[in-house]
C-alpha cells in the first residue's frame, strides 16, 4: 500500500511531520507526558541522552536508562494530541519513509503514560495513583476509526453521554506489572477540562461525571479518575498492535474539592517508581 504525501507528511530532513523526529530516533518504549516540562523531570533519571527535539507542544528526547534505550515525549494536553502523536510514532516505526509502504514485520511499541488527575470518588486519596485498566472516552476520538474490534461493548453499554461514548482498556501485562504502585480503576477521558469535566466558573457545564458514574461498574471496578488522554492511547495502541498503560498521579478530588500541596513530589515519585517498573520490563 502506497501512502501519499498528502497523508503522510514528511519534512525534507526525513523526519515526520508534527515530532520533527526521524524513524531511528525512537526507542520501543516510550513514555508519554502532557507537560513538556516534565520531560525534563524524567529524562534526569536516565543515564544518558541521545536526541533532543522540540517543535510545538511535543518534546521528544531519546537516551538510555541502565543500557536501555527508552524515548520521552510531551503530547501537551488532549485526545486530539494523541491521535497526532501516536499516528506519528506508528509510522516512524511500522512506515518505509523511503518507499512509503508498510514495513514487511510491524513493531510493537510500548507506551507509559504518566500524567495527572483527579478522582471522583471520596475515599481515594490525594497524592495517590490511579492505574487505569479500563477507559471511557467522552471525547470522540475512536468513532474516526474502525475500532469495534478492541472497544469493550459490555461497559459501553452501562455508558451514556453528551456525546456517544467509547470504551477501552489498558494493556493486561502492563496493568499487571504497574498495579502494585497503586489502586485499578476505570477513567474519564474528556474532551477539555472546564465544563467537559463538570467544572464551572462563569459558565455552567450541562455535564455532570456523576450522573454517569454512580451506575457503572465493570469487572469489579468502578469509575475513578477523570483526565485528557488515557482513552485515546488506550485505543490507537490496540488499533495499531501497540501496548499501553495509564499511570494517573492523583492531584485533586472533585468531590472533596481538595488539590494536593505537593504535586511535583507526588508527580516525581510516580516517576522514579515507574522508571523502576520499566527497567525490570527490559531485562
Amino acid at each position: 500500500m502506497f501512502i501519499p504525501p498528502s497523508e503522510l507528511i514528511i519534512n525534507p530532513d526525513n523526519s515526520v511531520y508534527h515530532l520533527k523526529v526521524k524513524p531511528d530516533e525512537i526507542a520501543d518504549i516510550i513514555i508519554t507526558v502532557g507537560d513538556p516540562n516534565r520531560v525534563n523531570e524524567v529524562i534526569k533519571h536516565l543515564d544518558q541522552v541521545h536526541l533532543e527535539r522540540v517543535n510545538r507542544e511535543f518534546k521528544t528526547v531519546t537516551g538510555v536508562l541502565n543500557g536501555k534505550a527508552l524515548t520521552v515525549i510531551s503530547t501537551g494536553i488532549g485526545t486530539d494530541n494523541i491521535d497526532i502523536v501516536l499516528n506519528e510514532l506508528d509510522a516512524l516505526a511500522n512506515i518505509d519513509f523511503r518507499s512509503r509502504t508498510l514495513k514487511s514485520e510491524m513493531k510493537q511499541l510500548t507506551f507509559v503514560r504518566i500524567g495527572t488527575s483527579g478522582t471522583i470518588r471520596e475515599e481515594i486519596p490525594i497524592d495517590s495513583t490511579i492505574i487505569s485498566k479500563y477507559a471511557i472516552g467522552f471525547e470522540g476520538l475512536l468513532h474516526y476509526y474502525d475500532s469495534d474490534s478492541v472497544r469493550i461493548k459490555g461497559l459501553e453499554s452501562q455508558c451514556n453521554g453528551p456525546i456517544l461514548p467509547y470504551a477501552v482498556k489498558g494493556d493486561d501485562h502492563l496493568v499487571s506489572k504497574f498495579s502494585k504502585l497503586g489502586n485499578l480503576g476505570i477513567t474519564f477521558t474528556a474532551s477539555g477540562f472546564y465544563a467537559p469535566q463538570s467544572r464551572q466558573l462563569r459558565l455552567k457545564s450541562q455535564f455532570d461525571y456523576k450522573d454517569y458514574s454512580t451506575s457503572i461498574n465493570y469487572d469489579g471496578l468502578f469509575p475513578t479518575n477523570l483526565e485528557m488522554e488515557t482513552a485515546g492511547i488506550y485505543g490507537l495502541a490496540a488499533l495499531m498492535g501497540h501496548r499501553a498503560i495509564s499511570l494517573n498521579a492523583i492531584l485533586a478530588n472533585r468531590v472533596t474539592n481538595e488539590f494536593s500541596s505537593q504535586p511535583g513530589k507526588t508527580v516525581e515519585k510516580l516517576i522514579a517508581q515507574s522508571l523502576e517498573i520499566i527497567d525490570e520490563l527490559t531485562r
